[in-house]
């Protein structure tokens, strides 16, 4: 049986900058947490950070790939760099994925650590950019499939595929 990694808060738990959670109630979460499938994963506590903690973002301008190469930092709206911690953190996401041989994740969406379709600008605005969060960049390049929670049906049919190959 393949393993999925899926953010904590997606599964209720206060962890996000808020101190809060976003639970998901979609069906494909449903059927993998009873089929015991799913490895929980916050990136940013993992990485260290505090819950709650000031929101961040990655610096104007860059991405996750210019994070991941020590060209850019992820920024705290006080103004505090946190770089280290949401590095550490996309780490032991990795380590996680690795050590149950995960190849599919739903992440956050949105998130400097989890986005996988965008993320926000760096001006602490509310706009959002095409891009990754740091975890979901070094996830990918690890050949994990990442998706957002606005994709259950495509991560299953992912880990569908995957699983059908593995039988082959």
């Amino acid at each position: 049986m393949q393993y999925v990694l899926v953010s904590s808060c997606l599964l209720g738990k206060p962890v996000r900058y808020d101190g809060r959670g976003v639970p998901n109630g979609d069906a494909v979460l449903a059927r993998w947490l009873e089929q015991g499938r799913v490895v929980p994963v916050c990136p940013e506590v993992a990485g260290g950070m505090p819950i709650p903690r000031p929101p961040a973002e990655i610096e104007p301008g860059k991405d996750a790939a210019a994070v991941l190469s020590s060209q850019a930092r992820v920024v705290a709206v006080t103004g505090d760099d946190v770089t280290v911690p949401f590095v550490r953190g996309a780490h032991e996401a990795l380590a996680a994925a690795r050590e149950r041989g995960i190849r599919v994740a739903v992440l956050k969406e949105g998130s400097p650590s989890c986005g996988s379709g965008y993320v926000y600008d760096g001006h602490f605005a509310g706009r959002r950019q095409p891009g990754a969060g740091v975890a979901a960049e070094l996830l990918r390049r690890a050949g994990v499939r990442v998706f957002s929670e606005k994709q259950w049906p495509e991560a299953a049919a992912c880990l569908a595929l995957l699983e059908a190959d593995d039988g082959r």
